[in-house]
């Protein structure tokens, strides 16, 4: 079984393995389980702790990741939370992306005030900038790859050989490229997260995190936190996503191959000033991206002079929050996914005003580019 691609063994995750020879995993809704002997603590004893639904989704996970076990999170940010809270000591340096996702920013920020840890914003793009602040009190480094929203991309290995030289654990946010696109704990990483809630459950009806453990040792701690802190995700939001991570292989080739078509359609018109996709040849980390990554993914960011009246005239592309589901999406970096950010922070990262980013789906490309073809003509 184990010489089996990493997707068939997780499109098979549970089947058949059932008392009563259930085709699909059965949901195990109960909060508490029987202790067949008095004194002895079962595997599965109460449904915060663990849960036989939430622990096949993370051995699913974890198949994919390459790692030993994974822990399934109530949400992304709730997988970040775990991460700090076992890995980082009272007054410990995080460097963090500069460019990375705002909720992230949030919650570091609000650990720097509070003096729990002491952050360093990092274009981690920029080895010479990583090594100029891996220093003596560094505890972690976590990397998006792409990032989010300028789709920057960091060399994994080379951050991870910096990081080792000072003793720092690496994590790897790889909610953008996924698995199928990108294992970091291959080039180096130690520990990968995931918002799980993007391309792995992949169909905007949950929200769900995942912490992936390269080491037993590691793993073992993110379990205990999360179960300390109760952050662990429920049997019903673990069930709905496994049932989408079967169909991820599928959802990212289509959606990848749509994000092509898009990005070359933006990168030619008059209307845009300028893309960010790590497929296009212009991009600063394409030739990077080729070696480290089995594609460029499904995301899109692309400056317009008036973000607004562009996203107001989309039919098919919904202005909302989020990414990764099957459906195409707009959003306003500046205004939404990082509004958190102070105008200052924002202006730091790259973040401007007429920034959009596009979660490309998987409808066809026709109906995708005659959408924002005419949006775009309308701005010109």
């Amino acid at each position: 079984m184990n010489q089996l691609d990493p997707t068939t063994r997780v499109i098979r995750a549970g089947i058949g393995q059932e008392t009563y020879g259930d085709v699909v995993a059965p949901l195990h809704l109960s909060t508490n389980f029987v202790s067949a002997k008095f004194g002895e603590t079962p595997v599965f004893d109460y449904s915060r702790s663990a849960n036989p639904t939430r622990a096949l989704l993370g051995r699913a996970i974890a198949d994919l990741e390459g790692g030993c076990d994974a822990v399934v999170t109530a949400s992304g940010m709730a997988a970040i939370t775990t991460v700090l809270e076992a890995f980082t000591p009272a007054g410990g340096t995080v460097i963090a992306p500069l460019d990375g996702y705002g909720g992230t920013w949030r919650l570091l920020d609000a650990q720097q005030r509070k003096g729990l840890l002491k952050l360093s914003l990092v274009d981690t793009s920029d080895l010479a900038a990583v090594a100029q602040a891996c220093d003596d009190t560094v505890k972690l480094v976590i990397v998006e790859t792409p990032s989010n929203p300028l789709l920057r991309v960091t060399d994994i290995a080379a951050v991870a050989e910096l990081a080792r030289a000072r003793g720092a654990i690496v994590v790897a946010d790889n909610t953008f490229a996924t698995p199928m696109l990108q294992r970091p704990l291959e080039l180096g990483a130690d520990i990968v997260v995931h918002s799980a809630t993007k391309y792995l459950a992949g169909h905007s009806d949950v929200v769900l995190g995942a912490v992936v453990a390269k080491s037993q040792e590691h793993f073992e701690q993110i379990a205990w936190w999360s179960n300390a802190l109760g952050l662990t995700a429920g049997a019903i939001d673990s069930y709905l996503g496994l049932r989408g991570l079967r169909t991820l292989r599928l959802r990212m080739q289509a959606a990848q191959a749509n994000a092509a078509e898009i990005a070359h359609l933006l990168d030619a018109h008059p209307a845009v000033s300028r893309v960010y996709y790590p497929g296009l040849p212009s991009h600063p980390g394409h030739e990077l991206a080729r070696r480290q990554q089995d594609g460029f993914g499904a995301i899109v960011s692309f400056e317009v002079a008036d973000a607004a009246a562009l996203a107001g005239r989309l039919r098919l592309f919904t202005l909302a929050e989020s990414l990764g589901g099957v459906e195409s999406l707009i959003s306003h970096p500046a205004t939404m996914t990082h509004a958190s950010m102070p105008p200052d922070v924002q202006a730091a990262a790259g973040i401007t005003p007429g920034l959009l980013r596009l979660s490309v789906g998987v409808e066809p490309i026709a109906d995708l580019v005659a959408d924002l073809t005419q949006a775009l003509d309308e701005i010109a």
